[in-house]
C-alpha cells in the first residue's frame, strides 16, 4: 500500500499568474497539497496564452506548471464573490500564495495582514517583484527584468557581445521554489506553535541569491565580473569545446583532473608550464590554455572525446537539445517524464520519497475546472 503524499490534506489557494507563483504552488501540489488556482473569468492566467506551442488549446508553459491543481474564477469587482473568497481563506485554507501586482491583494481585502488576523493558523506567502520593502517595493517585475537588474545578464553570454537572457525562467522558477521552501518551513513551525505567519519572497532577492558569489567577488576585487560564455569564473578548463560534430562540455575542475586531461591529450608538458600550474594560474591564463585546447577538440567528434575523457576520468557532457534530453535512456530510466495519457509526458517533481516520485495526479485544469 502506497503512503500518502507528504502534503496530503493541506489546502492551498493560489492568487497568482504567469510563472513564479504557479511554479511554487505546483511544487506544493506535486507533494500532495490540494491547490485551488484562482483566476480571472476573462481568460484566466495570462500564461494560458503564452504560445505557441499550444497543447489541448493552452500554452505548454501553462500546462507544465499548473498540473495537479484545480481552478476557480473570481470576478474581483464583485463584492459578493470577494466576500465568499475571504470566508474560504478564513475558514478552510492552510496556505495562500499570491503574486499579484504590489498593493492589489491589500486593496481587495485579501492581503496578508487582514487574512492572518482572521485565520491565525494561515500561512500567507507574498511573492513580490522587488521585495516587501525599499524604494522599489511598489514596482512590478518579470523574469527578464530581474535577470537584468539583478546582475545575471551581466555575467551571461560572451564577452563583447549583446546581453543574453538565460534560456529558462531561472528567476521566476527559482522564486517559486523559495516560496515553497518558505511555506514548508512555516508549516513545520506551525506544528509546534499552532500559528501560521507571513512568508515574503521576491524575484529580485532570488536574482541576488543566484549571483551571490559575484556579489562577494566585486567587493573583494573591485572589478566588474566578466562573461565567460559556457565557462565559469574561477575554474579552468570548465566550458564547452567545439568538436567536429558539435559541442562537448569538459569539466576539469581541479588540478588532479587537469593532470588527467593533459596526459590523455598527450601534453604532459603543460604540467610543467607555470601558466597552468594550478587552477588559479589556469584561470588567469584562460585564453592561452583555450588556444591550445580548441584545435585539439575540433579535430575529432564528440563521441571520440567522450570515450577518451571517460577513460581518463575527466567529467564531460555533450550539449543536447530538448529532443535528445527527452529521448535519452538516463531520462527515461528516472521516470521523471510522467505520461498524461494524452500523447505528452510532463516533467515531474525532481525528487523521490523512499524511491517513489510523486505521481502525476491530473493535467492542468481548464478554466473553472
Amino acid at each position: 500500500m502506497k503512503q500518502a503524499l507528504p502534503l496530503a490534506g493541506i489546502r492551498v489557494l493560489e492568487l497568482g499568474s504567469n510563472v513564479s507563483g504557479p511554479y511554487g504552488t505546483w511544487i506544493l501540489a506535486a507533494l500532495g497539497a490540494d491547490v485551488v488556482k484562482v483566476e480571472r473569468p476573462d481568460g484566466g492566467d495570462d500564461a494560458r496564452g503564452w504560445g505557441p506551442p499550444f497543447w489541448r488549446g493552452v500554452a505548454t508553459v501553462f500546462q507544465t506548471i499548473n498540473r495537479d491543481k484545480t481552478s476557480i474564477t473570481i470576478d474581483f469587482k464583485d463584492p459578493k464573490a470577494l466576500a465568499s473568497l475571504r470566508r474560504r481563506i478564513a475558514s478552510d485554507t492552510d496556505v495562500v500564495l499570491q503574486n499579484l501586482r504590489p498593493g492589489v491583494a491589500d486593496g481587495l481585502g485579501l492581503g496578508a495582514k487582514a487574512m492572518t488576523e482572521e485565520n491565525p493558523r494561515l500561512i500567507y506567502c507574498n511573492l513580490w517583484a522587488f521585495g516587501a520593502k525599499g524604494p522599489l517595493a511598489g514596482r512590478p517585475g518579470f523574469d527578464a527584468l530581474m535577470q537584468a537588474f539583478g546582475g545575471i545578464m551581466a555575467v551571461t553570454g560572451e564577452e563583447g557581445q549583446a546581453p543574453v537572457r538565460a534560456g529558462i525562467s531561472v528567476v521566476d522558477m527559482g522564486t517559486g521554489m523559495w516560496s515553497a521552501i518558505g511555506i514548508l518551513a512555516a508549516l513545520n513551525r506551525r506544528h509546534s506553535s499552532g500559528r501560521g505567519g507571513v512568508v515574503d519572497t521576491s524575484l529580485y532577492e532570488t536574482a541576488l541569491g543566484w549571483t551571490a558569489y559575484y556579489n562577494a567577488d566585486v567587493q573583494v576585487t573591485g572589478d566588474t565580473p566578466q562573461r565567460h560564455g559556457s565557462g565559469v569564473r574561477g575554474i579552468m578548463p570548465y566550458q564547452a569545446y567545439d568538436c567536429a560534430d558539435g559541442y562537448l562540455v569538459v569539466a576539469a575542475s581541479n588540478d588532479r583532473l587537469f593532470q588527467n586531461l593533459a596526459r590523455e591529450l598527450q601534453h604532459a608538458d603543460w604540467l610543467e608550464d607555470p601558466r597552468f600550474a594550478d587552477n588559479a594560474a589556469r584561470s588567469s591564463h584562460r585564453e592561452d590554455l583555450n588556444a591550445l585546447l580548441m584545435p585539439i577538440f575540433k579535430a575529432e567528434t564528440r563521441t571520440h572525446w567522450q570515450e577518451r575523457l571517460d577513460r581518463a576520468g575527466v567529467p564531460n557532457a555533450p550539449i543536447q537539445h530538448a529532443g535528445e534530453v527527452v529521448a535519452h535512456p538516463q531520462t527515461q530510466a528516472l521516470g521523471i517524464l510522467q505520461d498524461t495519457g494524452h500523447g505528452v509526458a510532463l516533467t515531474g517533481l525532481p525528487m523521490s520519497f523512499d524511491g517513489e516520485r510523486p505521481p502525476l495526479r491530473n493535467i492542468a485544469p481548464d478554466l473553472e475546472e
